[in-house]
Order: structure tokens, then C-alpha cells, then sequence
């Protein structure tokens, strides 16, 4: 059975720093890119980080470059999202979703179920 479970979200003043895990199993962790999504409300979900199977490359949104980085420890089969000098603006619940394109294109996609950040004072 498939599982993502996303921990670390909680309540941040603005400034601080939080570091959010996503603890995997049930499918090859390493087979896959690793990825955080964040839906704020009323908005649609938007992607905020990618990491590729092995780690080598990673991607952000402009919004969160220089303040958010995206790591994997593929020995523990789990992705991180450390979060600094955090906005109002980040408030959001933040979703893992691990990722795997086939060869002829097909996208299998897992999502855990999100855990919650809120900036405010």
C-alpha cells in the first residue's frame, strides 16, 4: 500500500523557519522525482519544489527561490522541505507528491494528504 504522510506544518511567525517531512513506503522511492505542492485558500494547488530521483537536480517556484530547499534521504525513503524567513503569504497546506513518468510519457502520481502551514502574528 502506497503512503505518503507529510509532518512538521504548524503555526510560524513570520520570519521563522519550519522543515516539513513527507515519510514514504510502498513503492520505489527512488524510481521517483519528489515534489511539494501547496494550495492556499480559494487558489489552486501550485507547485513549490521538485527534487529528481537521485537528487541531482532541483526546482522551485520564483516565490520561495532563496528561501525554500528541497532535499531527499533516499536511504530513508523520505523528502524534506526546510522553509526559511517565512510570509504571511506562505500560509498554505502543503501537499508531497512523488512522481514518475514512463517511457511512452505516462505520469503515475502518488500525493500524500498535506499538512498545514500558517505565517501570522
Amino acid at each position: 500500500q502506497v503512503q505518503l504522510v507529510e509532518s512538521g506544518g504548524g503555526l510560524v511567525q513570520p520570519g521563522g523557519s519550519l522543515r516539513l517531512s513527507c515519510a514514504t513506503s510502498g513503492f520505489t522511492f527512488t524510481s521517483y522525482a519528489m515534489n511539494w505542492y501547496r494550495q492556499a485558500p480559494g487558489k489552486e494547488r501550485e507547485l513549490v519544489a521538485g527534487i529528481t530521483s537521485a537528487g541531482v537536480s532541483r526546482n522551485y517556484a520564483d516565490s520561495v527561490k532563496g528561501r525554500f530547499t528541497i532535499s531527499r534521504d533516499n536511504a530513508k525513503n523520505t523528502v524534506y522541505l526546510q522553509m526559511n524567513s517565512l510570509k504571511p503569504e506562505d500560509t498554505a497546506v502543503y501537499y508531497c507528491n512523488a512522481r514518475r513518468v514512463g517511457i511512452y510519457g505516462h505520469a503515475v502520481d502518488y500525493w500524500g494528504k498535506g499538512t498545514l502551514v500558517t505565517v501570522s502574528s
